[in-house]
């Protein structure tokens, strides 16, 4: 490649960029740009910007009737320090189980030992 075709090169780049340049900004440039609504309740910020957003709208209240069944309060209430351990009734231990019998083993006696 030689110094002209190499100066070619970098200006097609340049015209490449430039040209990219100029179709972004073109909106931007517009003699009408799209402006922001403007508030049709009537109220007057006196000045520049959009004023303080209105506080949202409390929630709606629930829909429904009578709670479902299983909504049933619970049967000790801790209203007090302490443990709900502490309020609740003990369980009944289970009996405990005798360990089964092993059998005993007794001397093998033999018939010629002479005892009867």
């Amino acid at each position: 490649m030689n110094g002209a075709e190499l100066i070619l090169w970098i200006t097609g780049v340049h015209l490449l960029g430039l040209i990219c340049v100029a179709v972004l900004l073109l909106p931007a440039l517009k003699d009408n740009p799209t402006r922001p609504d403007r508030r049709s309740d009537g109220e007057s910020d006196e000045g520049w910007g959009r004023g303080p957003k209105s506080p949202p709208s409390p929630p709606e209240p629930p829909r429904g009737g009578i709670p479902l069944p299983d909504a049933q309060p619970a049967g000790i209430r801790l209203r007090e320090h302490g443990r709900l351990g502490e309020r609740l009734p003990r369980r009944e231990r289970r009996p405990i189980r005798e360990p089964a019998r092993r059998p005993v083993r007794e001397p093998h006696r033999s018939e010629g030992s002479g005892q009867n």
